[in-house]
């Protein structure tokens, strides 16, 4: 495939995802962000293969911003997981805690 082949698959990606994430209702929000963050795993590996492969410093490049970014998107979905599971714990009293 030549270049602009896969920029073109890229970008509609980029459009399909953006719509598929804003039609998300706020109820749905937390178990979906868990799944996703499974996939940003899978992505992780398959952009330290591009990384790896060797091919030229331009996809050793764009493989590396890649595993960048996976990486922080798999850290800042656990990290909101994390903040949104939270508000479901039961909160204990201010009168246990001083006791």
């Amino acid at each position: 495939m030549d270049l602009l082949s896969l920029f073109t698959i890229f970008v509609l990606a980029i459009f399909v995802g953006f719509e598929l994430i804003t039609k998300v209702p706020p109820l749905l929000h937390t178990p979906l962000m868990s799944g996703s963050n499974g996939i940003s795993g899978i992505t992780i590996v398959g952009s330290l293969v591009a990384t790896g492969a060797g091919h030229s410093t331009l996809a050793t490049v764009l493989g590396l911003l890649a595993v960048i970014s996976a990486t922080i998107n798999v850290v800042g979905g656990f990290m909101v997981t994390d903040r949104m599971l939270e508000m479901f714990k039961p909160k204990k009293d201010k009168k246990d805690a001083k006791e």
